[in-house]
């Protein structure tokens, strides 16, 4: 096995025996399994039943936990080893920088995306179990969404983790991008912005630019494909998009931005004076 897959396996061995792994895999699942078991999937409300109603509420709690867990939990990995002087005693192996780099990566999307495909699986036997079908559709889609959304967070996080010096810093810099993308962008901006009589066109660009946005429309859309719930702004949308192309701009939007933050954070972690 090449260096590559050994440093792989041996980091999932060690998020493996983390507590934080077990805390956060227990919060996604069992928040699945609640909102079955609440009995809320019976229920109607603004048309939505069965399967979409849970994943509806799921949606929101995503939403807001994934980008903080990933980026709290993340953003250290590799500020961390240098602060303790591990890569002293990992460069005096024959393994590459960029074996290291990417094998922590992938090694920290595995970890993180794990819990989300649990989930979906256990919402699809949740649902045939109680509504005797399935959207395939819908939860491939879903799924998509959610592991897109991680990919782009823990990209982001190495990029972070790649530029700060400390891991106090690397922490205060991810909870301000969190705040940033949250409150910033969703409330106060915006309101200034709608305050300020801003052309709509504009502020609309600053939603199609927040993640957390995006995600929150591209997921509601595979529910509501007019996006009544959203009001308004579901017109200028699909005057630009239409439901399918913009999921395929969400897609295209995490990919993007992703590689980008991954390969700008190894330019920078490899001209670093690591030790």
């Amino acid at each position: 096995m090449n260096n590559f897959g050994i440093m792989l396996g041996l980091d999932l061995k060690a998020s493996g025996r983390s507590l934080w792994f077990w805390i956060y895999c227990l919060l996604v699942i069992s928040a699945m399994g609640t909102l079955f078991a609440s009995g809320i999937s019976d229920s109607r409300v603004a048309g939505f039943t069965g399967l979409t109603r849970p994943l509806l509420i799921f949606i929101q709690g995503c939403n807001l936990i994934i980008p903080v867990f990933v980026l709290v939990s993340t953003v250290r990995t590799l500020v961390k080893e240098k602060e303790s002087n591990v890569f002293e005693y990992l460069l005096s192996f024959p393994v590459s920088l960029k074996e290291y780099y990417f094998s922590k990566f992938f090694s920290r999307f595995i970890t993180l995306s794990v819990p989300l495909v649990i989930s979906m699986i256990l919402a699809a036997i949740l649902s045939l179990i109680k509504t005797g079908t399935a959207p395939a559709q819908l939860l491939f889609l879903y799924t998509g969404l959610l592991i897109g959304s991680t990919l782009f967070y823990v990209s982001l996080s190495f990029f972070i983790s790649s530029v700060v010096k400390s891991q106090e810093v690397g922490l205060g810099v991810a909870l301000l991008v969190w705040l940033f993308f949250i409150a910033l962008l969703d409330i106060a901006l915006l309101g200034l912005m709608i305050k300020a009589m801003i052309p709509e066109e504009v502020i609309y660009g600053f939603i199609l630019a927040n993640p957390i946005q995006i995600f929150k429309i591209a997921a509601i859309s595979l529910f509501d494909p007019v996006l009544s719930v959203i009001g308004p702004a579901s017109y200028f949308i699909f005057d630009i998009f239409g439901a399918a192309n913009f999921i395929l701009y969400s897609f295209s939007f995490y990919l993007f931005f992703s590689l980008l933050f991954l390969v700008i954070g190894y330019v920078i972690f490899a001209k670093k004076d690591l030790l």
